[in-house]
């Protein structure tokens, strides 16, 4: 299993969970409603799967509402990324070499 680290950012006044997948940056926004970025970061990290199991780490968390926050999103992250890929491996669907 691959675990890789997430991390809360602030840029002015919007905050991001961001996770590090080394080759790219998935970035989820915690202060707005943007469901299609969600989506697509759910999607990529589906694809990511297919290669194998993968987590995340959430990095340096803080005491503030929003570390808080992405500790429970990630702990329930971790959850569905193993099922998911108890699914691609019981269908078959992981890439293969």
């Amino acid at each position: 299993m691959e675990v890789y680290n997430a991390t809360v950012i602030k840029e002015n006044e919007k905050v991001f969970l961001v996770f590090d997948l080394i080759t790219e940056q998935l970035r989820i926004p915690i202060t707005e409603d943007l469901p299609n970025d969600v989506k697509n970061v759910f999607n990529k990290l589906i694809t990511k799967l297919k290669a194998g199991e993968i987590s995340f780490n959430l990095m340096n968390p803080g005491t503030d509402l929003y570390s808080q926050v992405s500790i429970e999103y990630i702990d329930q992250l971790n959850s569905e990324l193993s099922n998911v890929y108890k699914e691609l491996v019981h269908h078959g669907l992981l890439s293969k070499g």
